[in-house]
């Protein structure tokens, strides 16, 4: 079944293309691996599918259902870790996570109880009453993190989920996307630490200048294209091969 299928899918800012011609179909279960250069076109995919952008061309089905159409029911089947989270801060994680949930159609008692066990899980309880605004990194991304799971979501979009995390916290995350996958839950997955995209996406989709220039699981990718990391194979397909010349020339001019 196709959870996401993308039909010629273009869109423009001035008169540059950001995306050009994009062509995607997801099946249900797959964890996909979206990566690409700064400015390839990966966010405003993302920000198309989640209905966040408008005045693209081409057709955009989630679920089955073209969201050109204007039904926004699918969300509340979608979770989303954006990279950089705007979150109510002045609230309690308690607050917060009973706000969202009710976005999704919880119940505040439904939501205090799934929120306080995975609190406990993510290892924050003791922080449920407390602001947001004083809690580290880590722990605002965790919120960020169970505020997206809250509902069960059959499709998954994480930007970066990542970021700020333990390496406890981190593992469990991998562990927990595989069971998911599992579950025959889809999950969006985007990132720049390509060992990490190399080593929990069962299909990687790379793109370059508004377009897919791969598609494949990674050892598909390895014997399509000369690298034996993702990284190679990236800088292989987008053409950037300058990183030792440019680190050597940074340390030339700190060293003066």
């Amino acid at each position: 079944m196709s959870i996401i299928k993308i039909t010629d899918l273009s869109m423009k800012y001035d008169s540059n293309f950001v995306l050009n011609s994009i062509n995607l179909d997801v099946k249900e279960g797959e964890i996909i691996g979206y990566i690409g250069p700064n400015g390839a076109g990966k966010s405003t995919t993302v920000k198309i599918m989640l209905g966040l952008v408008t005045g693209y061309t081409g057709k955009v089905e989630i679920f089955g259902e073209n969201i050109a159409l204007g039904n926004v029911g699918y969300k509340k089947r979608i979770g989303y870790v954006p990279e950089a989270a705007e979150i109510y801060d002045n609230l309690t994680a308690r607050e917060y996570l009973s706000f969202i949930g009710g976005l999704y159609g919880l119940s505040d008692n439904d939501v205090d109880v799934k929120a306080k066990e995975l609190m406990k899980l993510f290892d924050i309880y003791d922080f449920y009453d407390q602001r947001i605004n004083t809690y580290s990194k880590g722990m605002r991304q965790k919120v960020v993190i169970i505020s997206s799971l809250l509902h069960n979501p059959d499709l998954l979009f994480l930007d970066e989920p990542l970021s700020g995390l333990d390496a406890n916290t981190v593992m469990v995350i991998k562990e927990l996307l595989s069971l998911f996958s599992q579950k025959g839950k889809t999950i969006f997955y985007s990132s720049h630490i390509m060992e990490v995209v190399e080593k929990i996406s069962n299909r990687i989709i790379l793109i370059n200048k508004g377009q897919i220039v791969a598609d494949g699981s990674f050892e598909n990718l390895k014997d399509q294209v000369h690298g034996s990391t993702l990284e190679q194979i990236f800088n292989e397909l987008t053409g950037f091969n300058q990183h030792e010349d440019i680190a050597k020339n940074i340390l030339a001019v700190i060293e003066g």
